[in-house]
């Protein structure tokens, strides 16, 4: 399965090309940008213009662009009315959501990438059919708009009653919207099994998020980690059964402490793709 890693892991700091060849000098060939502003500032231009520069002469390749969840540069911390949810039932705050998101699709009109990851609803929010109608309203626009740039929206298993495995195939059974899905492992997990949610949205699957935590809080531990309670050799070998349809996308929160945190995704990129036996870890 292809390496890829998701600059969640930087995301407190500005993305720049130094950023970008450490990650390509770690021996990984594709990369997931995650838009929050204090980290890719979808709306600077300079900033895209910089990043595109050095993608056209680049071996690594931008596999794909995480939506972004705020539209503040202090990870929401600025107010509710910063929070980007396509699940918003007032037309007029959805909209903003949905003209934040499609910002963040402009970047492949100078960076060509293959996917938008996109969450239906924020963390365990409740389920209700106002916020599926508004969400199959904003996904029908924002799908078209992405296609006219070469980009698939794929839909994140999240860990609340919108969007958890059965919750997604209701919806998409119910919009009949033609869309796939990025296959959060920590997220599943969550939910009380990797196996079940990867086995129901299988056929859907072209992209990933690999991450652990403890079953309850949505941590995005480095795999194996203290605290972290995946079962990574039941994990893989679920995953194995369509690793040509997707890369391992490692999407981690930063470890303060750490000094060479690319040096230990290597190394866990090594076990997860011995991972089968247990005992590699």
């Amino acid at each position: 399965m292809e390496r890829a890693l998701s600059t969640h892991l930087f995301v407190g700091h500005r993305l720049t090309t130094v950023w970008l060849d450490r990650i390509w000098s770690a021996g990984i060939p594709l990369v997931e940008i995650f838009c929050a502003r204090q980290h890719l500032d979808y709306r600077d231009k300079g900033q895209i213009a910089e990043l595109g520069y050095w993608f056209r002469e680049a071996e690594l390749k931008l596999h794909s662009v995480h939506a972004p969840m705020y539209s503040d540069d202090v990870w929401g911390r600025s107010g509710p009315n910063a929070v980007i949810t396509i699940t918003e039932p007032v037309k007029s705050k959805r909209l903003h959501s949905v003209d934040e998101i499609k910002r963040s699709l402009e970047i492949a009109e100078t960076i060509p990438f293959q996917y938008l990851i996109q969450h239906i609803g924020v963390s365990g929010e409740e389920y209700d059919e106002r916020k599926v109608d508004a969400a199959f309203s904003a996904l029908e626009e924002i799908s078209v708009f992405a296609k006219q740039r070469g980009v698939e929206v794929l839909i994140e298993n999240t860990p609340n009653a919108l969007s958890n495995a059965e919750r997604l195939l209701l919806f998409f059974g119910m919009t009949h919207l033609d869309l796939n899905v990025c296959f959060d492992v920590g997220h599943a997990h969550m939910r009380g099994s990797v196996e079940n949610e990867y086995r129901l949205l299988k056929p859907r699957i072209r992209s990933t998020h690999i991450h652990d935590n403890d079953g309850q809080q949505d941590q995005h531990l480095f795999p194996a980690a203290e605290g972290g309670t995946v079962d990574w050799g039941s994990a893989m070998t679920a995953l194995r059964q369509g690793e040509s349809r997707y890369p391992l996308v490692l999407e981690l929160k930063e470890v303060a402490d750490m000094a060479q945190p690319l040096e230990v995704v290597k190394r866990v990129f090594e076990k997860l793709e011995s991972a089968g036996a247990p005992a590699a870890w």
